[in-house]
């Protein structure tokens, strides 16, 4: 097949900090042309890929300061693909719903993967707005605010098996790794550590718009000997700083649509204590790969449970659900048929039109 993957602008493919969406298209792509498929890339031009990469800006937008209006870039990014539509037998989009519009009336075979939460009254009105769009979803509870829309199936996100290492342990601190927001809820990852008495490392970005909040909230809670704040970290850093800790803190207050870090604590050996939001049920299994908690009472009593957990079983059980060729082969069956389905659309809106044109000459030649 001939794919064309769309992504974010905000980060490099894969990203070169944080980032969940690229990193995911990064893994996609990749296994599509392992796979024998001609994949075109959309994305910013400091992207890495082994696919045909179309720079649509030259670097990624978050640590562009000459950036000042982030959506021109998208918008431009995706004239630039309906300008090479014809090139693709399908389109798969990772940018949210800016292309919904000129998609509908171009009329390819296309697939939108949505990365976010659907719990937003001025979303629930864009998708409600397109319900024929064909989606995808990362997980089942992310379909929860809006069911009937045009889903086509729930794709686990994925990681190559050699991505992350598996460290045998014993760990030697509990870790929170991802972003210092109120809905990731590092407080409550620093309240556990200390009622367990172990030491917490977290490893985190902090955006703009959650500066207030870290310096209100967090910093505070940082000056205390169990404590230390690593800051963002890379790739390479990750599976040491995952593979290190004895469990990782996923205490999200969110509707979560996934949770990537999950699996790359998991891919690493390592069990997860996660908080019951959104996804967490659905990507963990208790008692396996760690403990599903309700509360920090049950989060502190999970932990030293989690810590008795074997490690191999936790890599196991990435292994079996949560690799980027599962991934990648789940996808490549919605791409079928999709690409199906437009060809039957358009073999109807053809032979609708050829019937109306001999209906049209019957009715002149019995004039």
């Amino acid at each position: 097949m001939r794919i064309a993957q769309v992504c974010p602008l905000s980060e490099s493919v894969p990203p070169k900090l944080y980032g969940g969406t690229e990193r995911v298209v990064a893994f996609l792509t990749d296994e599509l042309v392992a796979a024998g498929h001609h994949v075109t890339l959309f994305a910013s031009g400091d992207s890495v890929t082994r696919a045909e990469l179309v720079p649509c800006a030259p670097r990624g937008l978050r640590f562009d300061q000459g950036c000042l209006d982030p959506i021109a870039p998208h918008v431009l990014m995706i004239e630039e693909v309906v300008r090479r539509a014809a090139d693709f037998d399908l389109v798969h989009f990772h940018v949210g719903y800016l292309h919904f519009p000129v998609m509908r009336r171009l009329g390819i075979a296309r697939v939108t993967t949505v990365h976010g939460r659907l719990d937003i009254p001025d979303l629930q009105t864009i998708y409600r707005g397109f319900p024929d769009e064909p989606l995808v979803s990362i997980s089942d509870a992310q379909r929860s605010p809006l069911p009937a829309v045009g889903w086509q199936g729930t794709v686990w996100n994925g990681l190559p098996a050699g991505q992350l290492s598996f460290h045998p342990g014993p760990g030697q601190y509990l870790a929170f790794l991802g972003r210092i927001s109120p809905e990731k809820r590092p407080d409550r990852a620093i309240e556990i550590a200390r009622r367990v008495g172990m030491p917490l490392k977290i490893a985190a970005k902090v955006d703009r718009v959650d500066e207030a909040y870290f310096a209100a909230t967090i910093k505070p809670l940082l000056d205390h000997p169990l404590v230390e704040f690593v800051g963002e970290i890379d790739e390479q850093r990750k599976d040491e700083f995952l593979g290190n800790a004895a469990a990782l803190l996923f205490p999200v207050d969110w509707p979560e649509p996934f949770g990537l870090v999950m699996i790359e604590a998991l891919a690493c050996g390592t069990p997860v204590v996660a908080f019951a939001c959104g996804s967490v049920p659905e990507v963990m299994h208790d008692g396996l790969s760690g403990f599903v908690v309700s509360s920090v009472d049950e989060a502190v009593a999970a932990v030293p449970r989690a810590l008795a957990l074997p490690r191999e079983r936790c890599r196991a059980y990435f292994e079996d659900r949560f690799t980027a060729s599962r991934m990648a082969a789940a996808y490549v069956r919605i791409y079928e048929k999709m690409i199906a389905r437009e060809r039957h659309r358009r073999a109807a809106q053809t032979a609708t039109a050829g019937g109306g044109e001999e209906l049209a000459g019957t009715s002149a030649a019995g004039g």
